[in-house]
């Protein structure tokens, strides 16, 4: 239904994709593939998770500039991947608040400080939180896995997750536009898959894009364009400027092909919606 731009999904080299985009009100613009299946999201979890986060904070749960993580490190620090752990290991290296050291242990840490906060484990935490409140009845995050990346999730859900993030109603816009908001500016680092990149611009949780290059968003994506990509092959996009969000997920990894098909697939759905 809807955009024809979104069919192009059908010519990348993978076994299963499903997209779809939507508008701030919740308006779907279309959808394409079985945006009913579960797939594996990847990083993609760790939007959800730092949503999660963010109503802890405004519950009162936790606090951004508390000490969370290695010394000198706050909630804050954790969420812009700052904290100084390092990618895959709670390893220290480097000092908080000082490089762009995207890090999955970083998430683990602190979805282990919100479920100590909260007397609950960071998985049904997120449930409760996001995925009820929004009607994501076919995502979830279960037992001890990582809220770094250990999510499934299908498209209809995403889309549902897409339109809270563009016009919130379990958080503060205010809370949101901090979230989407540089965090630490100027720091540089790499980008996963991208290489290094000066500045790495992230807000808390969600990669913004600004002049990043390359990138997997699009040439026409805005500067202000923020989301999250993940190595399961999958996508979730908002672009204010362009006041629409677009999910992709996907049953390949992430590799060349992705890098190669998602930024035309994006400037050709930006093109459409912009028509």
């Amino acid at each position: 239904m809807g955009m024809q731009s979104l069919a192009l999904i059908e010519n990348w080299p993978v076994p299963t994709a499903a997209a779809a985009v939507v508008r701030a009100d919740g308006t779907s613009l279309g959808s394409h593939g079985p945006t009913d299946r579960r797939f594996a999201l990847a990083s993609v979890t760790k939007l959800l998770a730092a949503y999660a986060a963010l109503v802890a904070y405004e519950e009162g749960a936790i606090e951004l500039d508390e000490p969370a993580g290695p010394e000198g490190s706050t909630v804050r620090h954790l969420l812009a991947h700052t904290s100084g752990l390092a990618f895959d290991e709670h390893r220290v290296t480097s000092a908080p608040g000082t490089r762009r050291l995207y890090s999955n242990a970083g998430f683990e840490v602190l979805g282990d400080h919100i479920a100590k906060a909260t007397d609950i484990p960071f998985g049904e935490y997120l449930r409760q939180a996001v995925l009820v409140p929004l009607g994501m009845t076919s995502t979830a995050l279960e037992g001890e896995l990582s809220p770094a990346k250990d999510g499934v999730s299908t498209v209809d859900d995403l889309v549902r997750f897409a339109a809270e993030v563009q016009a919130p109603r379990l958080l503060d816009a205010r809370t949101v536009a901090a979230a989407m908001t540089v965090t630490y500016p100027g720091l540089k680092g790499v980008l996963p898959g991208y290489g290094h990149q000066n500045p790495n611009d992230w807000g808390l949780g969600f990669e913004i894009r600004d002049s990043k290059s390359p990138h997997w968003t699009g040439s026409s994506s805005s500067p202000r364009t923020f989301g999250h990509f993940g190595q399961a092959g999958t996508f979730l996009w908002v672009d204010p400027d362009a006041g629409v969000a677009c999910v992709a997920l996907t049953d390949r990894p992430f590799g060349p092909w992705a890098a190669e098909v998602w930024p035309p697939f994006t400037d050709a759905v930006l093109a459409e919606v912009r028509g």
